[in-house]
């Protein structure tokens, strides 16, 4: 399982073996249960995520009610784009949705390994601008697609978050409620 995170990096650039040996070596592993809050509105985040087992589900409370922004699933960061320059409180928040393996890093043990290995750092801006490029295409398809367009490409992109998370939390994901994403689906179903 920690050969993952190995193989992530491995893939943005190739590493020596000493490099795999210290990001091996710095690995944090934690396992949280399903329903773990990691993180709540207001909180400073100071840890990132990267994800070997499971789902983390970003939402943001508004006028009481639990609307879904994000779902991370292995092989993915988990980084508040928010806390670049001076860290600010949280504007969201982060569950488990399953019992969920991560590997936590944070900006100080980065900076450590920069010092130790200045490629990483190019490396490091390479898996925020990922992140960053993932999000900007998320709500640039939110703003711009229809709730059947949103399902669709979701349905093509993660399928597997169809088997992993409630309807309700998919549906608020997708901006609708939970019957119109059932009337979505059944008209989908219906298409010759």
């Amino acid at each position: 399982m920690n050969n993952k995170f190995v193989q992530h990096f491995s893939k943005i650039s190739p590493l020596s073996a000493e490099e795999a040996a210290a990001i091996e070596a710095s690995m944090r592993v934690e396992t949280f249960k399903k329903g773990t809050l990691l993180l709540r509105e207001g909180q400073i985040q100071v840890n990132s995520y990267f994800i070997l087992e499971g789902c983390i589900r970003e939402y943001i409370l508004v006028d009481g009610e639990e609307k879904t922004t994000n779902f991370f699933t292995e092989e993915q960061w988990v980084i508040s784009l928010g806390n670049f320059g001076a860290p600010s409180p949280a504007m969201h928040n982060l569950v488990c949705v399953e019992d969920t393996s991560v590997s936590i890093g944070n900006e100080r043990e980065a900076q450590e390994m920069f010092k130790r290995f200045p490629r990483f750092e190019t490396i490091s801006r390479a898996v925020v601008e990922a992140a960053f490029a993932e999000q900007k295409q998320a709500l640039t398809a939110y703003l711009t697609d229809s709730p059947e367009q949103r399902y669709l490409k979701l349905l093509n992109t993660r399928p597997d978050l169809f088997q992993r998370i409630p309807q309700y939390q998919l549906a608020s994901y997708l901006g609708v409620k939970p019957e119109s994403l059932s009337r979505i689906r059944k008209r989908l179903n219906q298409k010759p």
